[in-house]
């Protein structure tokens, strides 16, 4: 495309959303539509070399991040590498501090925007994050205990050890919210701390706990599952709204989900449970649109060449996106999606909502610290301001704050 023509296609379509009585929500749209006319008129540019943090090794996220980090070298002599973290917190710190320019992340991305749970210190607060693409895949998010174990249901876990991996709301919320399905609270189960995924299923395959969670393509399943007690995925029944009502309450991305990829299960035997999209490439809305559109673009021709890499590549094609989610896509994403004909209004719509909540967020968040002052609060008084304020400021816009308490 020449640059005349290039301009005349812009003129155009500006003349045609004024016409259509859109208007332009912003310089911010027009910047979009620009950054994707121009993309379209060469190929992406991607740097010699990037970073991403990502799960810990042995991981699906990780194992997927790897696949396309080899597809990147081969296809566009892009180096990335990709750099492990134990948790949530080791995962997106990189990312604020611009170590990396993207994180292969959990449901903690949505935890970061919300600036709960382990975000809600004064160090964090509500993050203006951004999707890229994420991977959903035909597994599912669940709680395994061993096959020659008694525990058959959710509810056998009463009493029973526990695991709660330190900074890593991501799995905690969601385990809490599996065994409130079974209708338990952590105060039913014995909690057993961990500094990390791996070292939790370590102690799972050792016999040391009696469940453990984990995406049922990760790979420590698989150890588990070849050891002499075999797996076993324990049920979320989907004709049972009551179980659905208790873990939404608490876990409000996870959704029905028939899996049937992952250790102990097959098309013949499938596993009905939860899921979300895991990994989910997260971003900060700083970063450049040119970087995303051509990342984003990338993934999408490249997925042929990795989506071998691990059972749960298959989630990054392109017709299982999911881009009506809880967290708002970045604007070099969209511009991606637009040129392939993917972006409609409804879905502009859903994103301008969840940026109006950002910004609610935001503008909660900053009367806080503008309150505070100089005065240095006990972390537990601060948590009990920021969620009172946080849950006041959304309801008043008219947003539902989910959770109200720390």
């Amino acid at each position: 495309m020449t640059t005349t023509a290039l301009k005349d296609d812009l003129t155009m379509l500006i003349h045609l959303i004024k016409s259509l009585n859109f208007g332009l929500r912003s310089v911010g749209l027009l910047l979009v539509v620009c950054v994707s006319l121009s993309a379209q008129s060469a190929e992406p540019k991607l740097p010699r070399a990037m970073a991403w943090s990502a799960y810990n090794l042995g991981t699906t996220g990780y194992n997927q991040a790897v696949g396309i980090a080899k597809m990147l070298k081969d296809e566009h002599r892009v180096t990335l590498r990709v750099i492990p973290g134990k948790n949530d917190v080791s995962r997106l710190l990189p990312l604020m501090v611009n170590r990396v320019q993207f994180s292969a992340n959990g449901v903690s991305t949505y935890f970061a925007q919300e600036g709960v749970f382990q975000f809600t210190s004064p160090r964090w607060g509500p993050i203006p994050v951004r999707l890229v693409m994420m991977s959903l895949g035909l597994s599912n998010q669940g709680i395994a205990v061993a096959a020659n174990s008694e525990i058959e249901r959710i509810a056998d876990l009463r009493s029973k050890s526990v695991p709660y991996v330190l900074g890593a709301p991501a799995l905690n919320v969601s385990t809490e919210a599996i065994l409130a399905c079974g209708g338990l609270t952590w105060a039913d189960v014995q909690r057993v701390e961990f500094p990390g995924y791996g070292a939790m299923w370590n102690a799972m395959i050792a016999g040391q706990i009696d469940t453990a969670y984990a995406t049922t393509v990760s790979g420590p399943t698989r150890r588990l599952e070849a050891s002499p007690k075999g797996i076993r995925w324990l049920t979320m029944p989907h004709d049972d709204p009551a179980c659905w009502q208790r873990a939404n309450q608490i876990a409000p991305y996870l959704q029905p989900s028939i899996a049937t990829r992952g250790a102990g299960i097959s098309v013949t035997e499938p596993h009905e449970g939860g899921n979300y999209p895991y990994p989910i490439l997260t971003t900060l809305a700083a970063q450049d649109a040119g970087l995303v559109y051509a990342l984003t673009r990338a993934i999408d021709l490249g997925f042929d060449q990795f989506k071998g890499a691990d059972p749960g590549s298959m989630g990054w094609k392109m017709d299982r996106q999911k881009f009506q989610w809880l967290v708002p896509y970045h604007a070099g994403a969209i511009a991606y999606f637009e040129s392939m004909g993917l972006w409609t209004e409804p879905m502009q719509a859903h994103q301008d909502a969840l940026l109006r909540r950002q910004a609610v967020l935001a503008k909660a968040w900053s009367a806080l610290i503008a309150a505070q002052g100089d005065a240095i609060l006990d972390r537990a008084v601060w948590d009990a301001a920021w969620m009172s304020q946080r849950a006041q400021y959304l309801t008043a816009a008219g947003f539902d704050p989910v959770w109200s308490a720390p």
